[in-house]
């Protein structure tokens, strides 16, 4: 069995398609999988798969979710192992984190059709997408004048004219760590 981190696209975010985490668990195991793990209410979710089977568990989850949501949400997956390979990559080694610097990766849910020149910078948003490894994005964000942070999703997907999904550095290593956890305490 193999293990994934599926996200889910723009849900339980600002009050917009909101939906109880219970049910997003429901709906995967509905699908097929009996060991599901969410983390945070942001729509993360961990399963565990054949390698063969994981694109039909997703899409079976998406129909489920779609009656609940009243839309069908857009979810980008990827293994544990590449989540794991990405955090030990540690894109943003060189830049210099602090209270004044958010880090995000933007997850693709394809690759674009052409590759951009990075960085890409949105001045209004003060956001900055310093590089592209994969089907992942990494994204600086500084305080606007009003003292709030760019959220990068919206720009990214102008950008490169793919739907995506974003997750805080942090939470992305937390949520390693914790399939981690999942995974190890599966076996």
């Amino acid at each position: 069995m193999n293990h994934y981190v599926a996200f889910m696209r723009a849900i339980n975010v600002a009050g917009h398609a909101s939906v109880r985490i219970s049910d997003v668990r429901d709906a995967f195991a509905a699908a097929g999988r009996r060991t599901v793990r969410t983390y945070i209410q942001s729509g993360n979710v961990i399963f565990e798969s054949p390698a063969r089977e994981a694109a039909a568990i997703l899409r079976r989850a998406q129909r489920t979710l779609r009656h609940r949501l009243d839309n069908e949400p857009e979810i980008v997956w990827r293994s544990l192992r590449d989540i794991e390979a990405l955090v030990r990559r540690a894109p943003f080694r060189n830049v210099e984190a602090g209270p004044a610097v958010k880090l995000y990766v933007t997850f693709l849910s394809r690759m674009p059709r052409s590759m951009p020149k990075f960085p890409l910078v949105s001045l209004t948003e003060r956001l900055e997408a310093i590089a592209m490894h994969g089907r992942e994005v990494f994204v600086v964000s500084r305080p606007k004048n009003n003292g709030s942070f760019g959220f990068p999703n919206n720009f990214i997907e102008k950008e490169l004219g793919i739907s995506a999904t974003t997750r805080n550095w942090s939470t992305l290593a937390k949520i390693a760590e914790f399939a981690q956890t999942e995974a190890n305490a599966a076996r």
